[in-house]
């Protein structure tokens, strides 16, 4: 017990259904739960079993004070706890492990609906379809839906009073047949909106409506004479085929939607799978990783995930089926479930047969799926030898798992830039790799301790406004000049102390700030090696930007310095060209050659690099 105010509280609780919420010292609400009886539920999380230990000890440790509700049915508790979660996020109930919103698919609400993935919900009248776990998923679909339907990838609003207008030309996607470019008038809001509408039925996964009304629209459009719409609609098909021919069939007859939900635990990680099925076929897969910090059942769980995420579906089955271990209040379930959705959903929990394997299926997807997580914990959990090598030799609180290393680079001062290259648990992270243009020193006046300042200000000043989280090494390339530039700069933003250290080019000396002399690192450490590894990283990527910078500045001034060969001809000659030094050997016929460039121009140019 944490104090003689929760015994009491203990002491108190009535014998009646319920909510309680658990509360720590500050008074937030960490843990709620429902309960048929509440006192009995709330004093089995401090009763001790026998093996000595405490159930659920992270959560029950923190608790200092407990609240509770009584209501006058177990529905209604059912009820008020979901709206309880909603309203306090507490840490300890479930929730996803990844905090990024998960992404669906967006038809937007305008005449000529856009069709693009999304992570946030606009409730302006769009349609949404998913959510889907795994983005590349989503894009693949996508991609699927532009091959086959040509619907428009343009991201602009428009209407019939813009293309009258003619404020919109065609783009590559028309003339590849990826598009029917509504954007010119070439397909008409009507027929433009019916695809849409085909489009809505092919991501629900209604195929065999899909294709009987496409076959029934292939039909009119011959009787009609309109043998390119017809051609049009029968190429859909073909594509639809090609594609539902891949999906898995499933031995079921009912030509209806259902979802099969599975749960794995492991520690307190858990894994949620559900199995899409549409008119007897597998068309998808949706697995939720989620956090179970109170070790709660697989039965709580569900209910939680069911009501906080699953009744927001814009696409609900027709029946949904769940495992044997999540069904002790099944009865509640199917009432609560059917009040909160539009449609009613029937609740079942197949016992034998192919419904039984799809359970089950669904099951070792979410074992496989925490086995996964395991091993990536596993490596991630793993600390490379110059990692703990370089923790040790440089005395660091913390293992340096992400290091940051900057390095400045220009000639005579000339196009100043630097860079920042990351590396986690000593390998590159290219991604979050970045690029600098230095704004502090004029050009062509070298200073290096400027350059430093500059931009690990910048860097560090912004990570301090967004909240980020700081690397656990800072390197810069040079010596105790570059080393002070970096250490005030870090001052003046208010961050300091951070572990920082410069390393020097030619002896491989390492500084700390504090130290006037180098620090002795054996030249045959690992730690030394990573170093160095860090530091010509960066430096390659200064110097590839430093020359990208200064051959874009070099192409400009010398094509600019001809008059009549403005910004689009220079880009006209590059791309037909390949580079300033193939557009310096042209013949007078080669430049004459190229497509909408004046014939008089291409003299004008000749002249210029063959006086």
């Amino acid at each position: 017990m944490k104090s003689s105010l929760l015994e009491d509280k203990l002491l108190q609780i009535p014998r009646k259904s319920g909510v309680y919420l658990f509360k720590d010292k500050s008074g937030k609400v960490i843990y709620v739960g429902k309960a048929k009886i509440l006192r009995n539920r709330v004093k089995s999380y401090f009763i001790k079993k026998t093996s000595g230990s405490y159930r659920t000890s992270a959560l029950t440790n923190k608790v200092n004070d407990v609240d509770f509700i009584i209501t006058n049915t177990e529905q209604e508790a059912l009820l008020l706890e979901n709206n309880l979660i909603k309203t306090h996020s507490p840490r300890y109930n479930v929730q996803l492990k990844d905090d990024k919103s998960y992404p669906y698919i967006r038809i937007t609400n305008e005449p000529f609906p856009q069709v693009i993935v999304t992570r946030k919900i606009i409730r302006d009248g769009s349609k949404y379809v998913g959510p889907y776990t795994n983005v590349y998923d989503v894009r693949q679909s996508l991609k699927q839906l532009h091959k086959v339907f040509q619907v428009r990838t343009c991201r602009f609003y428009m209407d019939e009073q813009s293309i009258a207008a003619g404020k919109h030309k065609v783009c590559l996607d028309y003339h590849i047949r990826r598009c029917a470019g509504p954007c010119e008038g070439y397909q008409s809001k009507d027929d433009y909106r019916q695809t849409i509408r085909h489009v809505e039925k092919y991501l629900t996964g209604h195929s065999d409506e899909l294709r009987k009304e496409l076959k029934r629209e292939m039909k009119a459009a011959s009787d009609e004479l309109k043998f390119e719409k017809a051609a049009s609609l029968r190429n859909t098909l073909d594509a639809l085929q090609i594609f539902y021919d891949k999906q898995h069939k499933v031995e079921t007859i009912e030509n209806i939607s259902q979802d099969y939900m599975a749960i794995a635990l492991e520690d307190n990680d858990a894994c949620l799978t559900i199995l899409r099925i549409r008119n007897g076929k597998i068309i998808g897969k949706q697995q939720f990783l989620l956090k179970n910090d109170a070790f709660d059942s697989e039965e709580t769980i569900f209910e939680q995930f069911l009501y906080s995420h699953y009744v927001h579906f814009e696409q609900l089955p027709d029946e949904l089926y769940i495992a044997q271990t999540m069904s002790e209040h099944i009865d509640l379930h199917k009432q609560f479930i059917n009040e909160l959705c539009e449609a009613p959903i029937k609740l079942f929990i197949p016992q034998l047969g192919q419904k039984q394997k799809l359970i089950k299926m669904a099951f070792l997807n979410s074992k496989q799926r925490l086995d996964e997580l395991k091993i990536k914990q596993m490596k991630a959990d793993f600390v490379p030898k110059a990692i703990r090598s370089l923790h040790r030799d440089l005395k660091l609180q913390t293992l340096p798992r992400r290091i940051e290393c900057f390095d400045n680079s220009n000639i005579q001062g000339s196009d100043p830039v630097a860079s920042m290259v990351v590396f986690i648990n000593g390998k590159p992270a290219k991604s979050e790799y970045r690029k600098f243009n230095i704004k502090t020193v004029a050009d062509g006046q070298p200073d290096d301790f400027k350059s430093m300042y500059e931009i690990i200000s910048r860097r560090y000043k912004r990570l301090k406004e967004d909240g980020s989280d700081f690397p656990d090494l800072i390197v810069v390339d040079g010596g105790k000049g570059q080393l002070s530039s970096a250490q005030n700069a870090l001052i003046d933003i208010g961050v300091w102390p951070k572990p920082l250290i410069s390393l020097a080019k030619r002896l491989e000396e390492v500084y700390v700030p504090g130290y006037p002399e180098p620090q002795q690192i054996p030249r045959t450490s690992s730690a030394i090696r990573l170093l160095q590894q860090v530091r010509d990283e960066a430096h390659r990527f200064a110097i590839t930007f430093h020359r990208e910078k200064r051959n874009k500045r070099t192409l400009k001034s010398e094509l600019a310095d001809i008059e009549g060969v403005g910004l689009s001809r220079q880009k006209l000659l590059l791309n037909h060209f390949g580079s300033l030094k193939k557009i310096k050997e042209a013949s007078l016929q080669d430049l004459q050659a190229v497509a909408k460039l004046p014939k008089n121009l291409a003299v004008v140019i000749y002249q210029h690099f063959n006086p």
